[in-house]
């Protein structure tokens, strides 16, 4: 008996030695799907010697600039050309590391259930950040309600709407707001993890959504003087494995898709 005691204050002492000298990564991310994705390496980076802490922010530009402080090692829930927009506006050098799933952007409605319905003059809800301001006109132009300057500029404005045959009304509004202003307005452009936040399921709810051939990869981002770290290696490894792509694909059932 003594022994097994004697065992057993062995292996928590180990345990606690491993802890100790393990290296600490903290990741910002979004609640869902982000933060559940990470999650799910915590184990394995363990196991590395790494003990992954995931900070859930509700607003992206925080994020940023907690990883730009040093607040943060890196944060996981933005696409390029979000990062690109706000390294301009903001002056700031994030980098990316790693690209690792697309969420499809989606357009719902609480009115209507099929496009077709839609009347002139509809009041459609668009994110006011400018990258995804663009991705939300860009998708209105592939589904034929308005039509750009240019049909492929991914910084596309309101003010490059050159055709609006329905008359549409575009409200630029902070993207976490649309899926609780829906029932104010006739159509809202909704990113994916807000609408699986807000209990939406994009493949089910969505008028009309985007296909996987996207260049709004949800990336892993740091800094210069970390990108290259062990660390994040680690997490980059852990996060691209088959086991991460079987959860994505089992659980969000196309509304995230692995790009790895």
């Amino acid at each position: 008996m003594k022994h097994r005691s004697l065992l057993s204050a062995t292996a928590v002492a180990l345990l606690f030695a491993v802890s100790a000298h393990a290296e600490v990564l903290t990741i910002g991310a979004e609640a869902v799907p982000h933060a559940e994705i990470l999650d799910q390496v915590k184990a394995r980076l363990a196991k590395d010697g790494v003990e992954l802490k995931v900070r859930v922010f509700t607003n992206g530009l925080q994020e940023n600039f907690a990883v730009a402080s040093k607040e943060i090692d890196a944060n996981y829930f933005q696409h390029q050309p979000f990062l690109d927009g706000f390294n301009k506006s903001k002056g700031t050098s994030l980098v990316t590391v790693a690209a690792i799933h697309v969420e499809p952007f989606g357009a719902y409605s609480r009115k209507y259930r099929k496009l077709a319905e839609l009347p002139d003059g509809a009041v459609v809800g668009i994110p006011n950040d400018p990258s995804n301001a663009a991705r939300a006109l860009l998708l209105l132009q592939k589904q034929g309600l308005i039509t750009l300057k240019d049909p492929g500029n991914i910084l596309a404005t309101a003010r490059d709407v050159i055709a609006n045959p329905k008359k549409l009304q575009l409200k630029e509004l902070e993207a976490a707001t649309l899926p609780r202003l829906l029932t104010q307005l006739d159509l809202a452009l909704i990113n994916t993890n807000y609408a699986l936040q807000a209990g939406l399921k994009p493949t089910q709810d969505a008028l009309f959504i985007e296909d996987t051939r996207s260049p709004y990869a949800n990336i892993l981002v740091s800094r210069a003087d970390n990108r290259q770290s062990p660390a994040l290696k680690k997490l980059v490894a852990a996060l691209t494995t088959p086991e991460v792509r079987q959860f994505i694909e089992q659980k969000y059932q196309g509304a995230v898709v692995p790009v790895f």
